[in-house]
């Protein structure tokens, strides 16, 4: 069993996560009802971008559970689409212990300005492909 959680503003990270979930069959779920769920082979873990970091709240829910031998696959969205807040999730997860398989980055649209139109289906489709290929690493 996977789990898909994450952590979305305008809901462009979630429709990345819903992507996900729906390629695996189960449901994602937003961090601020979600805990980790012991029985997860591999946990999604995504969230959006804001001033180039991770928000707060996805910062918070990596500083308060323990990661220690867990698989993760982290995914993202950011206006930009730099992609930063991917690789301080990462950084942050690895340093709580966690095993980190992948991650996965798209823009988002950004102050309907920047980014609009995206996350589009080009994008949900490589959020599938990337859940696809996290699975078989795992």
């Amino acid at each position: 069993m996977h789990q898909v959680l994450f952590y979305s503003k305008g809901g462009n990270t979630r429709k990345l996560a819903d992507a996900i979930a729906r390629e695996l069959g189960v449901k994602a779920t937003d961090i601020k009802t979600a805990s980790i769920d012991p029985a997860a082979d591999i946990i999604f873990l995504g969230s959006r971008c804001y001033g180039s970091k991770p928000r707060e709240e996805m910062m918070k829910f990596i500083e308060k559970n323990d990661f220690s031998g867990w698989k993760l696959a982290v995914f993202g969205t950011s206006g930009g689409n730099a992609g930063t807040e991917v690789d301080l999730m990462v950084a942050s997860l690895k340093h709580k212990g966690a095993t980190v398989l992948g991650s996965y980055h798209c823009k988002g649209k950004a102050f309907l300005l920047f980014s609009t139109g995206h996350p589009n289906q080009e994008d949900l489709n490589g959020a599938r492909k990337f859940a696809r290929e996290m699975v078989m690493l795992g």
